[in-house]
């Protein structure tokens, strides 16, 4: 039997509602940024590694509120055009931001003129690089959501989905096999699921254990998707 020929085509991040699939390790995320407005001086900051759902999660955020989103090197851009009443996502903020830029941020927050502010890391608000003192002490009194590492139910439950999404079908054994040896985070999935994808529809077979060996075998080692 001859393989079939497989277009190369990137696959589409969903950041949807209805995509996002909840477990123990984002429930206590989920329902914090779900209590927006009662945020204590209408900021919060939302952590987790790298992989762990935090772009999903805040997109969803700023769909539902109408926010708007930068990261964190275009804040002091967004900030001059941001309206009153305006709600704002501002993504990775310890991989460097202006000082100036984030306390005036925190306080247009404090003031009103933004409803919300919403921060996402991969470490603890307290660790962010500032230098003002100002500043350092409003990271220090930061609430924070945080975003445990996905465990096995939240990791099944999202293979589960992207296999079934994407009409491919799973032999039994396939996600027991995968779970202690792929890289557990929600970016991964995708990329694992997606080579698995394409190896069985060239294989013309369903996704098997052997497939899914040939898959982790393929993918890099040293990745860290977000």
């Amino acid at each position: 039997m001859t393989g079939q020929l497989v277009l190369n085509l990137p696959v589409r991040v969903d950041f949807s509602a209805d995509s996002f699939v909840e477990g123990r390790a984002n429930a206590a995320a989920v329902a914090a940024l779900s209590k927006w407005r009662d945020w204590p001086r209408a900021v919060m900051a939302l952590i987790g590694p790298g992989g762990s759902g935090k772009s999903h999660l805040g997109a969803i955020w700023a769909q539902q509120t109408g926010a708007r989103i930068t990261d964190a090197a275009g804040l002091e851009a967004c900030l001059a055009g941001l309206p009153f009443g305006r709600c704002l996502l501002v993504e990775d903020v310890d991989g460097g931001v202006a000082d100036d830029a984030l306390f005036h941020a925190i306080n247009r927050a404090a003031e009103g003129d933004i409803p919300a502010l919403l921060l996402t890391g991969r470490t603890l608000p307290v660790l962010w690089k500032a230098s003002l003192p100002d500043l350092v002490s409003r990271l220090r009194a930061l609430p924070h959501a945080d975003l445990d590492e996905p465990d096995d139910e939240l990791l099944t439950r999202l293979l589960l989905k992207q296999f079934r999404d994407r009409g491919a079908p799973l032999r039994p054994g396939v996600i027991e096999y995968l779970l202690p040896r792929m890289e557990r985070s929600v970016s991964a999935i995708r990329i694992l699921v997606d080579r698995m994808d394409k190896l069985a529809l060239a294989g013309q077979t369903a996704v098997t254990r052997a497939v899914a060996r040939a898959a982790l075998d393929e993918l890099p080692e040293d990745g860290d998707p977000e």
